[in-house]
């Protein structure tokens, strides 16, 4: 992974048809998307239950690029290793997930993956300072997790706009990820983020029989963001 603060557009596999993930991954893929985004939840840090380690092994052969798993699970530091063998390229963990984030984005390194650290809505970016040496990836959740489909919650705009000042020239990516749509991904671009994880936002209109509306729902996104922006290296 070569590191760019182009905008890259990461499809969450959560609004994907759960019966052809393989075939979806793709054709995201095939219709211009950058990264693939895996949500994983555990009932229990989120109220919802979707992937383990098994469907990431399972989907990996499927797709060419970044694989970008979302581990909105506590504890987190258990089950590391098996997601860095199912292929996860990036790993990012919740700094609410448990009291020792120091210590999980160290674990979640020593695999190999790059260590991403995301931050729920209530949460300041104060404490995440002191993590900077250790993160490749920093996860702004723009709804609060556990669902997609939400709605965009604004006051994070001006969060990732003060994590991108606090991160200067630091090779981190900002990845938003909840309500993007061609409205909102302008907002955050122009904030600083250069990773858009969209959903239902992607895959509405198609299906793996008709991956068009995939390509054209991914480039008005990837338009939007960088028409607030303009193309940055």
């Amino acid at each position: 992974m070569t590191f760019s603060r182009s905008i890259k557009i990461a499809p969450s596999i959560l609004s994907a048809d759960f019966a052809n993930f393989g075939a979806e991954c793709r054709a995201i893929e095939d219709q211009g998307a950058d990264w693939v985004h895996v949500d994983v939840m555990d009932g229990h840090f989120v109220p919802n239950i979707t992937f383990g380690p098994a469907t990431c092994a399972a989907i990996r052969p499927h797709i060419k690029g970044v694989m970008d798993v979302h581990l909105m699970i506590a504890p987190v530091d258990a089950y590391i290793e098996a997601f860095a063998a199912s292929g996860a390229d990036i790993i990012t963990a919740h700094l609410e997930a448990g009291p020792h984030i120091h210590r999980t984005l160290q674990a979640i390194r020593a695999t190999g993956a790059k260590a991403g650290l995301a931050l729920n809505p209530g949460t300041g970016i104060e404490a995440v300072e002191h993590l900077l040496d250790l993160v490749d990836l920093i996860c702004v959740m723009t709804v609060n997790p556990g669902f997609g489909g939400q709605k965009f919650i604004h006051s994070q705009v001006e969060k990732t706009r003060r994590l991108r000042a606090l991160i200067g020239d630091r090779p981190i990516h900002i990845e938003i990820d909840g309500g993007v749509t061609t409205e909102t991904a302008p907002l955050v671009a122009a904030a600083g983020a250069d990773v858009l994880v969209a959903g239902s936002a992607v895959f509405k209109g198609g299906s793996v029989d008709n991956p068009a509306s995939y390509g054209a729902n991914i480039r008005a996104i990837r338009q939007a963001a960088e028409g607030a922006i303009g193309h940055r290296a």
